[in-house]
């Protein structure tokens, strides 16, 4: 069973590995399907069916999906890889060893917000933007730039304690805990992330920063520390509602994956800080294959 780590508490081969799998996907021209992928459902209109990705109860099955996909292509070049997460209430500083040059890189130059340093500057030879609205090839970052400062743990901790995963209307008007975790009402967590790191994180087009997977990986964890939090709680809707994704209906794209098959995210992977042989109490039986 694959671990997901802390990124702090990587060694420097697992950073090298994890890296190295991150740079031959894009070299192979397959990174950028990922990030034409969010892209094109971070606002996912209705016309097409039921709002997925973002603004949705399917924020965070959708988006453990998404990362189980791309985790997979890595673990296509290197079996080896799993996600690290970046746990962004403990590693707070622009100084963090995560923004050193031996692994994401620095902060952009106050001009452009062009990354020149670490494996993904665009100088480096191996990394170019090719999808989202800003045509120009190079990444990105404003880190802290922006007026906003990280989610504590203490933020953290509030959201977690919310006990109803959703609630009508289903949308960055609820006040359940997936829309205070995504961050359109109450402490503004998984959204502030994003405009803190700004850049192309601060876009539709986020995943062209690796950070992206580092920051989703951790509000993905943060689900699984909420489902054990509250094992008598599940996702909502459970039943057909207008317009929204409930527990049995497909998600797009794939729309053979469904909330209920992305419960439990232990018949995939484990994280560092689960208990030995624990499993999330959905109350219901997850999928212990991997949709392709």
């Amino acid at each position: 069973m694959a671990v997901r780590k802390n990124q702090a508490s990587l060694t420097g081969t697992e950073k090298r590995t994890f890296v190295n799998a991150v740079l031959e996907l894009k070299r192979r021209g397959n990174y950028d399907f990922y990030v034409e992928t969010h892209n094109e459902f971070i606002m996912s209109d209705t016309d097409r069916g039921p709002r997925v990705g973002h603004r949705s109860p399917s924020f965070l099955p959708w988006h453990r999906r998404f990362l189980l996909q791309f985790e997979t292509a890595l673990q296509e070049i290197d079996p080896s890889v799993t996600l690290p997460y970046w746990d962004w209430t403990v590693d707070r500083e622009i100084g963090s060893p995560l923004w050193s040059a031996d692994f994401l890189g620095g902060t952009g130059r106050a001009r452009d917000g062009q990354v020149m340093s670490g494996p993904f500057a665009h100088l480096a030879g191996s990394w170019s933007i090719r999808t989202g609205v800003d045509t120009r090839p190079f990444l990105r970052r404003r880190l802290g730039d922006g007026a906003v400062s990280l989610p504590t743990r203490a933020d953290v901790d509030s959201v977690l304690a919310i006990e109803t995963y959703d609630m009508p209307p289903w949308n960055s008007a609820s006040s359940g805990f997936r829309n205070l975790l995504e961050g359109w009402r109450g402490l503004n967590l998984h959204n502030r992330v994003h405009v803190w790191v700004g850049g192309h994180m601060a876009t539709g087009a986020s995943p062209n920063d690796p950070v992206f997977w580092l920051h989703h990986t951790f509000i993905d964890k943060l689900w699984a520390d909420w489902q054990r939090l509250h094992p008598d709680s599940s996702y909502l809707p459970a039943t057909a509602t207008t317009n929204v994704v409930d527990l049995h209906a497909t998600m797009r794209p794939w729309n053979d994956v469904t909330p209920a098959d992305m419960l439990d995210h232990t018949a995939y992977y484990t994280y560092d800080t689960d208990g030995l042989g624990e499993r999330a109490s959905t109350g219901l039986t997850s999928r212990s294959t991997l949709h392709s």
